[in-house]
């Protein structure tokens, strides 16, 4: 077998490739083996029918097609492991000759494939970026204060006009044309929560107990999504949340600590922790943002356009331009993070442990609400553990990146990273994050969850599973 190499573009390259006869030998004796057992021939038993008949009947051109097919994909992966490639996304191949069925001769065929681009990386003890400086307020100790005193207050009915804040009970009604589209009683609703209907804060706040108001919003869910509807809020009860007073006995019904002064004293301390875990995420995404600004990173298009369908035909969305130009960008800087990433991973010699690829999964099987041992299956099935492996490769790529780089405030002092590793206390909903975890890249695509990203059959198995 021999094969050449033409780069077309820094994304792309084209090989030509041609396979002598007898190299393809091997292919024909086996297509003349599969053809043997789906043919029924009188007078031969299925399976064992000679090649001398099969030409005869079915003609050495039908021979020669199903060898061609069978060996199209191993000559090709010989030819991208001889020139040392690293394709990404499928191939286009074009079979331009094809052996003779009498006199013999060369298979002949051309592969147009996108690639992993040779990228110049910076030396990474050169870079440099500021974060914003550690800012610990009294209003932020209050803030968290007050949010612990919400935790343990109490709802008080009022006779009062609704205003922000409140809670209150709800009955909703949704109308298109006169037509009930949907109802529901009793719906428990705090104004300015947001999280319902467009507009449903505007209609509750100065209503009384009792009153009924209508206004027009766009239903969110159900068949008639996206259509404008006429919403009718009635409003059953309105309370309120009276806080209980911040003196020695809160504290010690809301914490350890026996006086008001040592429970500040400990808030003010998260908060510090808070602020420099802030540091730490600021860090990580201001190192990639900076890898990114100095290194040029092409990217293929025909990648970022799979994707782009993709994600709009999700969304059913496809013909919505403006939020195609928005997706495409997004998917673009993302598959410009993987690749640069990938790179700094091969060129800092990163490796994945099976602790840290199971610490991956675990964290994973979580975000998607599986068993972790269901969702490991299902991504090996998917063939999606190399690709996971990968991603734990960039995440630990970045964190190297971040080691190494110079951090500095906006005041001018160098921040020492390890100081960070700590991230925040366990907080008052005993929820516990750790600057490991987003050192090491927890969110390395610089994406809104919602955005598209480049590596996706694995969240297809995920959904399919």
């Amino acid at each position: 077998m021999k094969s050449d190499l033409e780069t077309l573009n820094p994304t792309r390259v084209k090989l030509t490739v041609q396979v002598g006869y007898d190299e393809l030998k091997p292919s024909l004796d086996a297509a003349y083996k599969t053809i043997a057992g789906q043919v029924q021939i009188p007078g031969f038993r299925k399976g064992k029918v000679p090649p001398r008949v099969i030409d005869q009947r079915y003609g050495r051109a039908a021979v020669l097609q199903e060898a061609v097919n069978d060996a199209l994909p191993r000559f090709y992966q010989r030819a991208v492991e001889e020139s040392e490639l690293r394709p990404l996304g499928q191939p286009t191949v074009d079979v331009a000759e094809v052996p003779d069925p009498v006199q013999g001769g060369d298979l002949k065929f051309t592969v147009e494939v996108d690639v992993r681009p040779e990228l110049q990386l910076p030396v990474l003890e050169e870079l440099e970026v500021t974060v914003d400086d550690l800012e610990g307020s009294e209003a932020d100790v209050e803030t968290r204060l007050t949010s612990l005193r919400e935790r343990f207050g109490t709802l008080t009915g009022v006779d009062r006009a609704a205003a922000g804040g409140d809670f209150v009970s709800i009955d909703l009604r949704a109308e298109i044309d006169g037509e009930e589209i949907e109802t529901a009683k009793g719906i428990s609703y705090q104004i300015g929560a947001g999280n319902m209907i467009a507009g449903l804060d505007d209609a509750l706040t100065g209503a009384s107990a009792g009153e009924t108001r209508t206004f027009t919003a766009a239903l969110a869910g159900g068949d008639r999504a996206g259509q404008d509807a006429e919403i009718t809020v009635t409003l059953n009860s309105v309370k309120e949340r009276v806080l209980p007073e911040a003196d020695d006995e809160f504290a010690q019904l809301a914490s350890e600590f026996d006086t008001l002064e040592e429970l500040r004293t400990d808030l003010a301390g998260k908060v510090v922790q808070e602020k420099k875990f802030s540091q730490g995420l600021q860090a990580r995404d201001r190192v990639l943002a900076r890898l990114l600004e100095v290194t040029e990173v092409p990217v293929p298009e025909s990648l970022v356009e799979a994707e782009v369908h993709r994600h709009l035909e999700q969304e059913s969305r496809l013909e919505d331009d403006e939020h195609r130009a928005e997706v495409t960008e997004q998917a673009r800087q993302a598959l410009r993070s993987q690749l640069l990433l990938d790179a700094l991973a091969e060129r800092e010699e990163v490796k994945v442990a099976q602790e840290e690829l199971v610490e991956y999964l675990l964290g994973q099987a979580q975000q998607y609400g599986m068993d972790p041992n269901e969702f490991a299956r299902a991504m090996d099935g998917a063939g999606q553990v190399p690709a996971m492996v990968g991603e734990v490769a960039r995440r630990k790529a970045l964190a190297v990146a971040m080691e190494k780089a110079t951090v500095k405030d906006a005041s001018g002092n160098v921040i020492d990273l390890e100081e960070l590793v700590g991230g925040p206390d366990e907080d008052e909903d005993g929820d516990e994050a750790t600057a490991a975890d987003e050192a090491e890249g927890q969110t390395v695509d610089p994406l809104p969850a919602d955005a598209p990203g480049v590596v996706t059959d694995g969240e297809q198995a995920a959904e399919r599973a």
